[in-house]
């Protein structure tokens, strides 16, 4: 089958990666909006508008699913791709409710774009599991942009993070959720920020099971299989094919352990 993955700039990658080791026999499209990232610092209309004709140009592809692999992406405009398309849309959030499962009864952290984070799809959600006393959010909107550099190490990245985290009392918390997936690339320095008792938690493996599980009773219907010659992962960055210096570097990250 063939499978889209829609992000506003590389955060889906981490994603995908995933995605590989269980579909191991599909094929995917990685889309990149990479010249209107990032979503998070953007107006909610200008954002759904962008989605909407990144999931038009995959629709002319002939995919057989979209992952839309943007909790941002998701907050604004999931629910009109549901409606727009014959395909199976699979949205992101952030994994509030499984940080909330695994409790001690200490807070938890969600940390996200600031877009994410004024929609009413995360405010319901905490508001639905009735313990939106225990949630405190906070932003992270630079990390997008360090990560569409290629930045993930650099003595800005972590005096940014130390200095968005340092008023944080972590001994009142029990985990952070990566509510962005251009998070993940960063896990390692947020938890140096959060210290080693903080579980850090994020959605991708949520939204990979759910793929797997929705595209199941598809299989049985499909009757025209890719051509075995086709690329495992074809990348395209705002309705263009990507430079192959990007695709290399992208390939890199799917690689990395």
């Amino acid at each position: 089958m063939r499978i889209a993955f829609l992000d506003s700039g590389i955060g889906g990658l981490t994603v995908l990666r995933q995605t590989l080791t269980v579909l191991t026999t599909d094929q995917f499209i990685y889309y990149a909006d990479t010249l209107n990232a990032p979503y998070g610092i953007k107006p909610k209309a200008e954002v759904f508008a962008h989605v909407l004709a990144a999931a038009d140009f995959l629709a002319g592809l002939r995919i057989d699913a979209l992952v839309l692999a943007c909790n941002t992406a998701t907050a604004v405009a999931v629910q009109t791709l549901r409606e727009c398309y014959p395909f199976p849309v699979i949205g992101m959030e952030p994994a509030v409710k499984p940080a909330l499962m695994q409790s001690t009864g200490k807070k938890i952290m969600v940390f996200a774009t600031s877009l994410t984070l004024r929609e009413d799809k995360l405010e319901t959600l905490i508001s639905n599991l009735g313990q939106g006393h225990r949630v405190a959010c906070r932003a992270l909107d630079r990390l997008v942009s360090f990560a569409e550099t290629f930045d993930f190490t650099s003595h800005a990245v972590s005096d940014y993070l130390a200095d968005r985290l340092a008023d944080i009392r972590w001994s009142e918390y029990e985990s952070a959720v990566l509510g962005c997936t251009h998070f993940l690339f960063y896990r390692d320095l947020i938890q140096e920020c959060t210290g080693p008792d903080i579980r850090l938690i994020d959605g991708n493996q949520g939204t990979v099971s759910q793929l797997a599980r929705v595209l199941e009773p598809l299989r049985a219907q499909a009757t025209a299989p890719v051509h075995d010659a086709a690329p495992r992962v074809t990348f395209y960055a705002s309705g263009h094919k990507e430079t192959p210096a990007r695709v290399e570097r992208m390939l890199a990250l799917l690689s990395a352990p």
